[in-house]
């Protein structure tokens, strides 16, 4: 066998600070009522900063928290039936079952599920509005949804831009009615600034995956992403990826690889199985690192596409140039970065199937993972396409079927004999040892 390259390699210092942060998160959430926060929830990415201005709160997301069940089979197992017993299809998003199945039981993975006071979520795909509509008729507390409009062309942004704000002042007042509580701009203008950086960090330190050997490995960036999804409107979130993009760079600057052995670089997409992502171990067994991934990339993050349509890191607030100084400023701001993230708008299936090409390349990936989760139609939809937009790119592509939190529609067997016989197909090799 002839010799394989090896890259020198280091764990990540700030991982253990990552981990932190997680469990300080839920701990923080859990125990919200008694130290006088408001306790929301909604999802993930439901404009976090818009509470800020209340005072002291808390945020339970709901697709980290399906995810973090779903990392325990027998507690998703468990979920996931008590929502289909209620009469509830099995092929809606799995996220949402296991987090309605956890409401339902009055069960969580730290003890008794938590009343929240308030929702406040966005809406994209067609699960998140009607999601929080049960939570809200289920515990007889206040809903509101914030849509995200998707832009079929370019000469709609402002329009779209303007609506979005539209809703985001109207959310405010709304929070301060069912509240009764006064709002402080000034902790909304330091919400909407640490995450428009916190998210833009993120991305530069995706980014940076770009390099030969990669400096970080799809199942760690897996935990990394989370604490944006959980805390991005906290100046700990910023302090957070200033420390891991020093880490990064200083990673590429050196050459540490995330794995010694790199000779084969992969694209993936769509979620994980979260129970299951040793997976991505077995295909580093034949030299083979994930680089790059769609959800990613969209996930916590905010890149633009430039000029050329290749996907960019978006702005910190010092690159901008820009200090807000009203609400108004901070609302136009907040709602221009989600309307420009290209990855928010793969709902589109013709932009994503481009979208995701261009990623592949231009992390410079020699195939593609594709999970055709049937826990996620919104991301699932369109994967044949990229498929045949793969292939007709040079990229071969492996694709294989699962449910990222329900154990029920998943078998380890058949995926890694398929992701085996893929990497065999692209001539690699077992290593030793």
């Amino acid at each position: 066998m002839a010799e394989v390259k090896k890259y020198k390699t280091k764990p990540l210092e700030c991982w253990q600070k990552a981990k932190e942060i997680r469990i300080q998160h839920y701990k923080d959430v859990w125990s919200a009522k008694e130290n006088g926060k408001i306790l929301l929830t909604g999802g993930e990415y439901s404009f976090l900063p818009l509470p800020a201005g209340l005072g002291g709160f808390e945020f339970l997301g709901g697709e980290p928290y399906g995810a973090t069940i779903g990392t325990d089979p027998i507690l998703s197992v468990e979920c996931a039936e008590a929502t289909e017993t209620r009469n509830f299809a099995r092929d809606m998003c799995s996220y949402m079952r296991l987090y309605w199945g956890s409401m339902f039981l009055d069960k969580s993975p730290w003890g008794k599920f938590i009343k929240p006071d308030l929702c406040l979520t966005w809406h994209l795909c067609e699960s998140h509005g009607k999601w929080y509509q049960r939570v809200s008729e289920h515990f007889g507390i206040p809903t509101f949804a914030i849509e995200i409009p998707l832009r079929p062309d370019e000469g709609r942004r402002e329009s779209h831009v303007k609506y979005l704000v539209a809703q985001l002042e109207e959310s405010i007042e709304w929070m301060k009615k069912q509240t009764g509580r006064d709002y402080d701009d000034e902790k909304l203008i330091e919400a909407v600034t640490n995450e428009i950086n916190a998210t833009a960090l993120w991305a530069k330190c995706c980014e940076f995956n770009k390099a030969i050997p990669a400096p970080l490995d799809l199942k760690s960036m897996f935990s990394l992403y989370i604490v944006n999804s959980l805390i991005r409107y906290k100046k700990e979130a910023v302090d957070f990826y200033r420390m891991l993009l020093d880490e990064v760079q200083d990673r590429v600057n050196n050459q540490i690889a995330a794995l010694a052995t790199e000779r084969c670089r992969l694209y993936h997409d769509a979620e994980p199985i979260w129970h299951f992502l040793q997976l991505f171990r077995y295909a580093e067994k034949y030299g083979a690192v994930c680089v790059a991934s769609f959800y990613v990339f969209i996930v916590g993050t905010a890149f633009e596409a430039d000029a050329s349509g290749a996907w960019v890191p978006a702005k910190s607030m010092d690159e901008r140039g820009l200090k807000l100084k009203t609400r108004a400023d901070a609302l136009q701001v907040l709602a221009e970065s989600y309307i420009d993230r290209p990855g928010l708008q793969g709902w589109q299936i013709t932009r994503k199937v481009a979208d995701s090409v261009r990623i592949a390349q231009d992390w410079r990936c020699d195939g593609a993972l594709l999970h055709f989760n049937r826990g996620c139609e919104g991301l699932s939809a369109g994967l044949s396409e990229v498929r045949l937009a793969m292939k007709k790119a040079g990229i071969p592509t492996m694709s294989y079927e699962s449910n990222m939190v329900d154990p029920r529609e998943f078998s380890a067997s058949q995926i890694i004999d398929a992701l085996e016989a893929f990497l065999e197909s692209m001539n690699l090799t077992k290593l030793e040892g």
